[in-house]
């Protein structure tokens, strides 16, 4: 039995790198699961990937940086499934890096808009439906670079430090009514968008093996086991915490 069996669970950004992971890994355990992403193509081939391996999965559209949106999108997860148990709210897109003096005004609030308010839109919708039947669990992808700062990445890493506080809130609201809420946040991950960085930066590259401890990159499926327990059972009192997932960098 999966640690996930029976759970009903939503993943956004669930079309490729750790989105697509976490969606692999609740299928694999048990859960019915909704992909949603804006990339119709891809959340189609995680949909497929999940029919492949003999699981349960739906592909609905969601561009979670639209109310109107995500409020559909949970809507089709009630016409779906009858509720929602488990989510993750994985999506997430960052504008454009450089020094603050020279930041645009609006690749600022594009950042924000991409990185946090789309996560609390999620999470208004996903919590009014867990309320509906009893209660759930929500993890939140945040960054690390939300724990320490990161230089010329500054809405970014302000963006996601909002995510965690957001999240330490939102527990703070719910717990009481049955719903757990924390975040993970990941180190530097083997994605698609790290591989194909590193392939055009490759003193960069050097430098990013060697900041975890463990002197390597992790990798998609190693945040979806962390996601996997948060939202399990198994979690049952934990809210209100944010897990780095890192490989160590977070000690140095």
């Amino acid at each position: 039995m999966g640690l996930l069996e029976n759970k009903i669970g939503v993943v956004t950004g669930a079309g490729q790198g750790i989105g697509r992971a976490i969606a692999l890994s609740f299928a694999r355990e048990g859960a019915r699961v909704v992909v949603a992403d804006f990339n119709e193509a891809m959340g189609r081939e995680t949909t497929a990937l999940i029919h492949e391996a003999g699981g349960d999965a739906t592909f609905v559209f969601g561009d979670v940086s639209k109310e109107n949106s995500v409020r559909d999108m949970i809507d089709k997860v009630r016409e779906n499934y009858g509720g929602l148990d488990i989510a993750c709210n994985s999506a997430a897109l960052s504008r454009g890096s450089g020094p603050i003096h020279q930041y645009e005004r609006d690749v600022f609030d594009q950042t924000l808009e991409m990185c946090l308010t789309n996560t609390w839109l999620c999470m208004k919708y996903e919590i009014a439906a867990m309320l509906e039947t009893g209660g759930g669990a929500i993890v939140n992808i945040s960054s690390n670079a939300s724990l320490r700062g990161q230089p010329f990445n500054t809405a970014y890493a302000a963006a996601k430090g909002g995510v965690n506080i957001m999240t330490k809130s939102a527990a703070g609201e719910y717990g009481s009514k049955g719903i757990r809420i924390n975040a993970v946040s990941p180190g530097v991950i083997r994605t698609p968008g790290i591989e194909k960085y590193m392939e055009e930066q490759p003193r960069a590259a050097e430098a990013l093996v060697k900041r975890p401890v463990m002197k390597r990159l992790g990798e998609p499926g190693e945040i979806a086991e962390a996601v996997s327990f948060l939202c399990s059972d198994r979690a049952s009192y934990i809210t209100g915490q944010v897990l780095s997932v890192d490989g160590g960098e977070a000690v140095k």
